[in-house]
């Protein structure tokens, strides 16, 4: 699998997902598996650049290459002078977001809203494209399917934005208007990979090997880019990698591998944001690591309270601890349902 003259690992992606992929986050996912990783959005507006939000979602300290930023907004002139502000700073892979669901993006008609606009879609792709060409900087591109089931367009785009220049494209198989919900479709992924030439990436609802193998098969994608469910489970690239090559399950990971990389993972965040954001900010992946865990309902309810990283650390390490006292390896996966019953009876 390559993007440009960059030879990945494997073609198991980390999806960009904002307020979680984070340096810490995305070197966590590259150690167990993942052979590529895009940086959270970072804003095309220039009065933004220097806040203490964006400096951390472009800290890429001691991130193995390539790296990869994705730059979000709606003007092209903006849009092409911020790829050229992050490959200044460390920038290898320009990844445009053309993907995000969320109001507040969209509502500024930025992320999936811009495939509302294919004119101006395609003149930001070919805007960023050309003020990365001169690095020899490759640029790739995230989408949805379309804006909504009545509307998308996701082929007739990807086809233009490959004529622009777009070397990878990774499409996401829900409407914007679905947000999250519902199922994600993959025959409009398999449309866009047999309408192109550029390496395809198939994003949405992959959560164990098995999907994983079926939706590279289905769509013939070049790569599947997981996203949600390595939030708590970042060892999920390495099982869809052996189950890739071997036809095979790993076994789940021990308690007490989860416990050690959980609390380096903490110790990094905490390094990342300071004392308090970092406290605070790390409760999300604390909680998503309990998810479905004998004891994690109760325990989160608790951590929630406690206000410094060293009683945070001593106290996910006891759970731990004491987790790995009654089991010796992690749960295997849960269906949600099953996982929602769970939940509710601790």
């Amino acid at each position: 699998m390559n993007i440009g003259p960059y030879s990945l690992v494997n073609n198991l992606f980390v999806a960009p997902m904002a307020g979680v992929t984070d340096r810490p986050f995305r070197q966590l996912c590259r150690r167990l598996g993942a052979g590529y990783a895009v940086s959270e959005m970072i804003t095309s507006r220039r009065e933004l650049w220097a806040s203490l939000k964006t400096a951390r979602r472009a800290d890429h300290q001691g991130e193995p290459g390539p790296i990869a930023v994705q730059i979000a907004g709606t003007d092209a002139a903006m849009m092409a002078e911020a790829a050229a502000y992050n490959i200044d700073r460390g920038a290898q892979i320009i990844d445009i977001n053309m993907g995000c669901p969320a109001k507040k993006v969209c509502n500024k008609w930025a992320g999936s809203a811009l495939m509302q606009d294919e004119a101006l879609a395609v003149s930001i792709a070919s805007a960023v494209v050309r003020a990365c060409a001169p690095h020899g900087i490759p640029v790739t591109l995230k989408m949805r399917t379309g804006w909504c089931q009545a509307h998308r367009n996701a082929v007739q785009l990807a086809r233009a934005f490959e004529d622009a220049g777009v070397q990878m494209l990774a499409v996401h198989g829900r409407t914007r208007e679905q947000g999250y919900g519902g199922s994600a479709e993959y025959d409009t992924i398999a449309a866009v990979k047999a309408a192109v030439r550029v390496p395809v990436v198939a994003n949405g609802d992959i959560a164990t090997p098995e999907q994983a193998l079926a939706i590279l098969q289905s769509t013939q994608a070049d790569a599947i880019m997981i996203g949600r469910a390595a939030q708590g489970r970042p060892w999920i690239f390495r099982e869809v990698a052996h189950f890739l090559a071997t036809g095979t399950h790993l076994a789940p990971p021990l308690v007490a591998e989860v416990r050690r990389l959980l609390l380096e993972h903490l110790q990094d965040h905490h390094a990342l944001y300071g004392e308090f954001t970092g406290v605070r900010s790390a409760r999300k992946h604390i909680a998503w690591y309990l998810k479905g865990l004998p004891g994690g309902a109760g325990f989160r309810s608790r951590m929630n309270s406690i206000e410094d990283s060293v009683g945070q650390l001593s106290a996910v390490s006891g759970f731990f601890d004491e987790l790995g006292s009654t089991i010796d390896r992690m749960p295997a996966v849960v269906p949600e349902q099953e996982m929602q019953a769970l939940e509710a009876a601790a």
